[in-house]
């Protein structure tokens, strides 16, 4: 039975170039893409793959929070991340949120499959690149990687401050979760509260650096 692989990834080129390159092996078969973190949720809970190929930062919702719900709806499909994030504090938010992979995105193809049919096998996959990140920055980091967004804020704290900084407005954030205006602003007070934070300029960069959004998808969404 062959390995059934959904591509989360917001830039068209990628996805149709690991779609090539993947469904030239014998034992994977691409069912689907995604170009942003919500579509990827979906998609992986009508069609149940095998492995879902996840970029981090992903346009209206990460791929971190992405892979929190996808396991959530569906906790068999396994999760790989491909991303240019090789920041600790990113890595283990990944992890955290139950992904079984991490990999660069300048990794070679071919490690890419081996991530695959590793996870696919019920294992644990990290690219060596990331173990020597993760390694090296333990015991340096640890007491700052223990306080983090994810660790601080709750997950549709997370949804709301990521749509924030990719420049929504207050009624398009509560359109996109489908809540009243109220709802939001509470959130957004609630947020600013707990990270100490007073500005939306001062919650976009936070958010840049906690790899809930990136400055490319933020400079695109304006």
């Amino acid at each position: 039975m062959k390995i059934r692989v959904l591509i989360g990834d917001d830039h068209k080129i990628v996805r149709q170039g690991l779609r090539s390159l993947l469904e030239k092996q014998p034992d994977i078969e691409v069912i689907a893409e995604a170009e942003d973190g919500r579509t990827a949720v979906r998609l992986a809970q009508e069609m149940m793959p095998n492995v879902v190929v996840m970029d981090v930062a992903m346009p209206d919702l990460n791929g971190i929070e992405a892979t929190h719900q996808i396991l959530t709806n569906a906790p068999d499909t396994k999760v790989i991340a491909l991303s240019m994030y090789s920041d600790k504090r990113v890595i283990l938010n990944m992890l955290r949120a139950g992904a079984s992979g991490y990999l660069p995105k300048d990794c070679a193809f071919e490690e890419l499959v081996q991530a695959i049919r590793a996870v696919a096998a019920n294992k644990t996959y990290l690219s060596p690149t990331i173990v020597d990140v993760m390694v090296k920055n333990y015991f340096h980091r640890l007491e700052k990687v223990n306080s983090t967004a994810f660790s601080i804020l709750s997950h549709r704290e997370c949804e709301v401050l990521q749509l924030l900084a990719e420049g929504k407005s207050i009624k398009e954030v509560a359109h996109y979760l489908s809540v009243s205006i109220r709802t939001i602003e509470t959130h957004r007070q609630q947020i600013m509260k707990k990270l100490n934070i007073h500005s939306i300029a001062e919650l976009t960069k936070y958010a840049i650096r906690e790899g809930l959004t990136s400055l490319d998808i933020n400079s695109r969404s304006k």
